[in-house]
């Protein structure tokens, strides 16, 4: 059987112009080696697979390199590559510098390779920062790491520092169609831009993906054969999805979800990419900003094509009920209830972005659109103003005129539908007068004034009829306004009952419930002119500052034994 080397080391870049996506570094470091103007501590950062020691590998044989050697010599000799990782003791490093001081046998530069010089411990940073700053005329070091925080800062500012960025999904999948033409294998655009994506902008696990999908598929590698090897939601579970929301399917769209999670996939994992696919809908609503979206040829006409079927409101509702799902997903209970009811939600949005029962149709207006028909909106009759009628009865019948038999009219009672402008705090006056007014507005008969009774009240009525309804308010609950009715005695005069507390939060809370209070009172007394008059005296509050003195006598009168039991203990008061 003949030795398979993975794709990641038979097509390992062996020039700077081979190395993917990292143009600006590869540029620099050329002109730095033709220009004489090479520092002698580089440090490499950046993600994993990005081609940090491939480039330190290139550059090391490149400065060795005097023109006449040939492109198979490697100068094995002189490169050395170290795992910071298991060579992070000070011993490590010391033994490092004691190598450092014998010059090259072979070529120009001897030069160390420190992979994952994170790793180091603080006293190996230590006894490596004389020997970085300032190494023999021989000697080179690049220093290579994914996380350039956890190095000291002592040991940055001897380093020129190039960051590696992340590999493009288009410059991935170039260079995969470019290893798929070398091996002969027949890929198709979609099934390479998804490796692409699943490798995350590192170029050897876009290698690895490959390796693998290859060993799956043969020399024909399909988009449907990625997808179930790699085990993703491709591009037309999405699209099906969005056809259905915008068809207003919820059955179809539920037995959909089901499905993908019986096939193993994670509802925080299929939200979040529904939420993706409605952004990348939105990219092609303009054509300035289709090169963001980083799909095929062939799907990027699909996305043109079900984006022209949405609107920009749909889209901006659909990433909101999206997103607001996948930030609610891990702290849900039921999560598969919570995606379920956002597909539902989402497949209730029409094409403008509103509600399917709108306030004013009884049919939504899809269904008009449908049928080329022009709603209509329900509107409110216009009811001309009608003389009230008044409750006093007369003993003359009179008889119905012909023009009245032939138009009946009919009394309605005027409603008010009118809404305050600005929202109110529930204890503010302004809300009380809108609340009592409301209240006036819907009394539907108009009552003469007249003929209501105005029965003389006497103090002591009123004291009874004050006593009933506490009682009726602590007996139903409400045991604050109880407590605010008992505070004060009613004083009446003539037709008014005044009333005086300490504080304003109380005179708020008693006209709140002023409205139930004078009905029972006028009813309960017989006399429709009663009046509240209720004011606020903070001179009130001094009296019920007792002090120790005054609430034992309070409480001496209650209890005549507490007296005794003072005495008997010798207690102090």
């Amino acid at each position: 059987m003949e030795h398979f080397v993975v794709s990641a080391r038979k097509y390992r870049p062996q020039t700077f112009k081979d190395v993917v996506g990292q143009q600006a570094i590869t540029n620099t470091l050329l002109n730095a080696i033709e220009n004489n103007h090479l520092a002698q501590a580089l440090l490499f950062t950046g993600p994993r697979g990005v081609g940090k020691t491939t480039c330190a590998r290139i550059l090391s044989k490149m400065i060795n390199s005097d023109g006449n050697t040939s492109e198979d010599e490697d100068f094995a000799f002189n490169i050395f590559e170290l795992d910071a990782a298991s060579n992070n003791s000070v011993d490590d490093i010391r033994s490092l510098t004691d190598q450092v001081r014998i010059p090259p046998q072979v070529g120009k530069y001897k030069v160390y390779i420190i992979d994952e010089v994170h790793m180091l411990s603080q006293a190996a940073f230590n006894a490596f920062l004389k020997t970085l700053e300032e190494p023999p005329k021989h000697c080179i070091f690049i220093l290579a790491t994914t996380e350039k925080h956890k190095i000291i800062p002592t040991i940055l500012s001897r380093c020129q520092i190039f960051d590696f960025k992340r590999i493009t999904v288009s410059d991935a999948k170039s260079y995969l169609k470019y290893i798929a033409e070398e091996q002969g294998i027949n890929a198709e655009d979609d099934a390479l831009h998804i490796i692409a994506q699943k490798a995350d902008g590192a170029m050897r696990d876009a290698l690895s993906i490959f390796d693998r999908v290859v060993s799956f598929s043969g020399k024909n590698l399909t988009r449907q054969a990625v997808t179930e090897n790699l085990n993703v939601l491709d591009y037309e579970t999405y699209f099906t999805s969005t056809d259905f929301i915008l068809e207003n399917k919820i059955p179809d769209l539920l037995i959909q979800f089901n499905t993908i999670l019986s096939k193993g996939f994670d509802g925080h994992h299929y939200i979040a990419g529904l939420a993706s696919h409605f952004r990348d809908l939105m990219v092609c609503k303009n054509p300035s900003t289709i090169p963001l979206l980083e799909v095929g040829e062939d799907t990027s006409q699909k996305y043109m094509e079900q984006s022209q079927k949405t609107t920009h409101t749909f889209l901006m509702e659909g990433i909101r009920m999206a997103n607001d799902c996948d930030l609610k997903y891990k702290t849900s209970k039921n999560q598969r209830l919570l995606v379920e009811l956002t597909l539902m939600q989402l497949a209730s949005i029409t094409f403008d972005g509103e509600k399917k029962n709108l306030r004013h149709f009884i049919i939504p207006p899809s269904y008009f659109k449908a049928k080329g028909i022009t709603p209509i909106p329900v509107t409110k009759p216009k009811v001309e103003a009608k003389t009230p009628v008044s409750t006093s009865t007369t003993k003359e019948n009179t008889k119905p005129t012909a023009a009245a038999v032939a138009e009946p009219v009919i009394s309605i009672p005027k409603i008010s539908i009118n809404q305050p402008k600005k929202s109110t705090s529930g204890l503010s006056l302004r809300s009380i007068r809108e609340k009592k007014e409301h209240q006036l507005r819907q009394m539907d008969v108009v009552i003469d004034e007249d003929d209501l009774p105005k029965e003389p009240v006497t103090q002591e009525a009123l004291d009874e009829a004050w006593k009933i309804y506490t009682a009726q308010m602590d007996k139903k609950g409400e045991k604050i306004m109880a407590s605010i009715l008992q505070m004060d005695q009613p004083k009446l005069k003539g037709t008014t009952i005044y009333l005086t507390y300490s504080n304003n939060t109380n005179k708020i809370e008693l006209e709140r419930a002023e409205f139930p209070l004078m009905t029972f009172l006028k009813k309960k007394l017989l006399n429709y002119d009663l009046k509240l008059d209720i004011t606020v005296n903070e001179e009130i509050a001094k009296k019920y500052a007792f002090t120790p003195l005054e609430k034992y006598e309070k409480l001496k009168e209650k209890n005549p034994n507490i007296e005794v039991l003072r005495q008997t203990f010798g207690l102090d008061i």
